[in-house]
């Protein structure tokens, strides 16, 4: 007898809006499209939920008006990809996106813990297939701030996309965000 192979279904994100629109999937339920795959969310644990918080504040005082710093919401990437990271900056102002969701921030960060190889290396490489030039990770296991930048193409890379720069910055130091530069931002500020 012989097996046949797994086989999964990709989705677009057409199809995974769909599916919220239909109430197949609830709008709050932990699932996000990452290249055409549905993934659960890494819970939001009370380490998590604070850190988002505080990099919410920060990046409020970074940018200032004309931005809006979003959290937990919706990021249309690509035809396969619409992640849910946990702090998004884009310009403008919450009207300026009724008819689609934001689809270059100039800045994405992700608040890890279980969920840190995923995001370092699928989240990051679909990050910088998307050309985001601003990624960064709070790391709540290494109590760090991982400041990825410069998208890269790479053969070897998931999704054939890196990021040539990668910095790992403690307490003590700070940050500047690309589409902020003159704002200075304690990375001890952004964890909790």
């Amino acid at each position: 007898m012989s097996m046949l192979p797994i086989r999964t279904r990709r989705w677009t994100r057409k199809e995974y809006d769909r599916l919220v629109e239909l109430g197949v999937l609830h709008e709050d339920e932990p699932i996000e499209l990452v290249d055409g795959q549905m993934v659960v969310r890494e819970p939001r644990h009370t380490p998590h939920v604070t850190a988002t918080a505080l990099v919410v504040e920060a990046l409020r005082g970074a940018f200032g008006a004309g931005w809006w710093v979003r959290a937990l919401e919706p990021v249309a990437l690509d035809d396969d990809s619409e992640p849910e990271p946990d702090v998004t900056v884009v310009r403008g102002a919450p009207r300026d996106y009724l008819a689609e969701h934001p689809s270059r921030p100039v800045l994405v960060v992700e608040v890890a813990q279980a969920s840190l190889a995923f995001d370092r290396r699928r989240k990051g490489g679909l990050y910088a297939r998307a050309g985001i030039e601003d990624y960064w990770i709070v790391n709540l296991v290494g109590r760090a701030l991982e400041v990825y930048r410069q998208p890269v193409s790479s053969a070897s890379a998931r999704y054939g996309w890196k990021y040539k720069s990668v910095r790992v910055l403690k307490p003590g130091t700070t940050v500047s965000p690309l589409g902020a530069p003159t704002a200075r931002i304690a990375v001890a500020d952004l964890l909790p």
